[in-house]
């Protein structure tokens, strides 16, 4: 004898499947943890403080940048 299924839930469960499916793919693409963030964020402090650390101030010539 077949099974009686709930076409309504049936359709839900399908749904969160499809749902759950794509966000596992956005976060494998698109996620970073917080601590990744945080590194990177330090990194890119750290180097835009070396950069303006060593920016000459004025020029002989007259080019400022």
């Amino acid at each position: 004898m077949a099974e009686i299924v709930n076409l309504r839930l049936a359709r839900k469960k399908k749904a969160r499947v499809e749902k759950e499916r794509i966000a596992e793919q956005n976060r494998a693409t698109h996620g970073r943890s917080k601590a990744e963030r945080l590194q990177a964020q330090k990194i890119a402090d750290k180097s835009r403080a070396f950069l303006e650390s060593h920016r000459r101030e004025g020029g002989d010539d007259g080019s400022e940048r």
